[in-house]
């Protein structure tokens, strides 16, 4: 039961780190020289890029942390950090300008795939539920149950922007923002303790008081 909240929980983060809803104007712009059908094609073929991307760094994130020698407590600390910086940017985002710029080819990874969906926040927190988790079937769950709805809001961005409109929108974006901002706030406070007792081996230093 804990287990299975603790899934829960870390989707549910993921999720919110993956912004789609503060994201989909930007979708929008980027695909209005396609029709509606190509529109489809080209947001289900970048989400599952990004899916497999995302898999990649959660099952291999774990050997990556160890080749580069990086513990789970740096992980969280700098994680704690992009994460806090993203959101700060859609608590506060910048003022949107106008740009006549549209893209004569269509978007190939970049910028849906990555960093739209597959971003820094969000491949540090699978790389940090790598190590936290034993199981790579666990990490692989999280990824799906965050992709899962994410997948189902882009595919009916026009839709889910003519419900909630512009305002709609940017007060789920800087709603996200601020629980991502709690969070952050948790993953570096506990990478600190971490790090902490790992340096001073403070485990050690309570058996020896104690005997």
């Amino acid at each position: 039961m804990m287990l299975t909240m603790e899934i829960i929980n870390s989707a549910i983060a993921l999720f919110l780190i993956y912004n789609v809803l503060g994201q989909l104007p930007m979708f929008i712009a980027i695909l209005a020289p396609f029709s509606h059908k190509r529109q489809k094609y080209i947001l289900f073929r970048e989400m599952i890029i990004g899916l497999f991307i995302l898999f990649l760094f959660g099952f291999f994130g774990k050997n990556i942390l160890y080749v580069l020698g990086i513990n789970q407590s740096v992980i969280g600390i700098s994680g704690g950090i992009l994460l806090f910086i993203l959101s700060i940017t859609m608590i506060f985002p910048k003022a949107q300008t106008e740009n006549n710029n549209t893209y004569v080819h269509e978007p190939l990874i970049v910028p849906i795939a990555i960093p739209a969906l597959a971003g820094p926040g969000s491949i540090a927190t699978v790389m940090l539920y790598s190590d936290q988790f034993s199981s790579h079937l666990i990490v692989t769950l999280i990824i799906f149950l965050a992709w899962l709805p994410s997948l189902a809001l882009i595919m009916s961005a026009s839709y889910v922007r003519c419900v909630l409109g512009e305002k709609g929108l940017m007060a789920f974006e800087r709603l996200g923002g601020l629980l991502i901002c709690l969070i952050a706030v948790q993953m570096f406070t506990s990478g600190v303790v971490k790090l902490t007792q790992d340096s001073f081996n403070v485990s050690n230093i309570k058996t020896t008081l104690i005997k």
